[in-house]
């Protein structure tokens, strides 16, 4: 265990990376930066980061904001409850907390949208509370060290792994730990091609002697994506130099972003009956679990039957300043140039 311990915080020293969220401890640059890092890779997730500290550099700052401006500055990030979840978490330290926040694991996770990775890696890092995270790289690093099939997404696999975790904290110093142990993941034991041979834990890896690297950690089959068929029409005004979006309200994962005219359809039989009426252009928008085929179908609002009284017109220079998907981001920049 101290052999452990002591390998890994030597390879940290030599090989960690310099993040700016890694020279504080304040808890609100810490936790924004693990909100916005999950599910993102540090070098896409970074300039949000420092967008957001430079925005809103508190907590109450954050608080402060709408949340259609927070929308707006995480916008191409992806996984928007994330978002929404940060805005609720700065009103929460911001009301319950006095904008202070928790110092301690049992209160951390009491915030909305932090779970017991978050909150373990706020409490160490910040507080040096002896709490052991278990984020993607530490099951995979724990995984292959000791040859573990159990699959990390289910609930005897994640008992399995948080005990493990713990017990090879070092919990005289639990903030290097933990982030030397993600590190470790992120950077020498990783997903695809580890390099097993300049590998400081070669000798003890259970997974490498028995030639199973490639296949830890284990996960269950995750289910099958649903399909679902958009069909946008772009109401645009050529002569304004404007197009028309209205918000939306329905609670779903674009709650509160702006969209053009949607026909959502329940089948592919007639989602190829409306396209072949018109000329579109098609595009296909992967989500973690849903496939979206997406027709678009540009109108001038002076041909148009469809009621706009939900829709605004905005101009390009507008549309900075409106939160929208990665989708219509994309198909703004490539197809209405005419907004220029």
């Amino acid at each position: 265990m101290v052999h452990f311990q002591r390998e890994l915080i030597n390879w940290y020293q030599q090989n960690k990376r310099d993040l700016p969220w890694r020279n504080t401890t304040d808890p609100y640059k810490v936790w924004l930066s693990e909100i916005i890092l999950q599910q993102t890779r540090v070098d896409q997730g970074r300039p949000y980061f420092e967008r957001f500290v430079k925005t809103y550099p508190t907590v109450t700052d954050l608080a402060g904001a709408t949340e259609e401006e927070v929308l707006n500055l995480w916008k191409g990030l992806g996984y928007y409850s994330r978002a929404r979840n940060l805005h609720k978490t700065a009103n929460q330290v911001k009301n319950q907390f006095k904008g202070v926040f928790p110092d301690s694991y049992k209160d951390l996770i009491t915030l909305t949208g932090i779970g017991p990775y978050t909150a373990a890696a706020i409490a160490s890092f910040c507080f040096n509370e002896p709490r052991a995270v278990l984020d993607g790289n530490v099951f995979r690093v724990l995984s292959r060290l000791y040859n573990i099939a159990t699959p990390i997404n289910t609930t005897a696999g994640f008992k399995e792994f948080s005990k493990l975790a713990n017990s090879f904290l070092n919990k005289e110093d639990p903030a290097t730990h933990n982030q030397a142990i993600m590190e470790f993941g992120a950077l020498q034991c990783t997903p695809k091609k580890p390099n097993c041979e300049l590998c400081c834990f070669n000798v003890e890896c259970l997974s490498l002697k028995d030639d199973v690297v490639s296949v830890r950690p284990q996960k269950l089959k995750k289910l099958k994506k649903r399909t679902r068929f958009f069909f946008y029409t772009v109401l645009c005004d050529h002569d304004a130099k404007t197009v028309f979006l209205k918000k939306r309200t329905k609670k779903d994962i674009w709650q509160n972003f702006y969209d053009f005219h949607l026909m959502e359809l329940n089948e592919a039989e007639s989602f190829e009956t409306i396209k072949n009426k018109h000329k579109t252009i098609d595009k296909v928008h992967q989500l973690t679990h849903q496939t979206l085929l997406v027709s678009f179908v540009e109108l001038d609002v002076l041909n148009s039957k469809h009621d706009l009284s939900e829709f605004n017109p905005y101009t390009y220079p507008q549309l900075e300043n409106l939160p929208l998907s990665s989708l219509h981001q994309k198909f703004i920049e490539e197809e209405l140039l005419f907004l220029r």
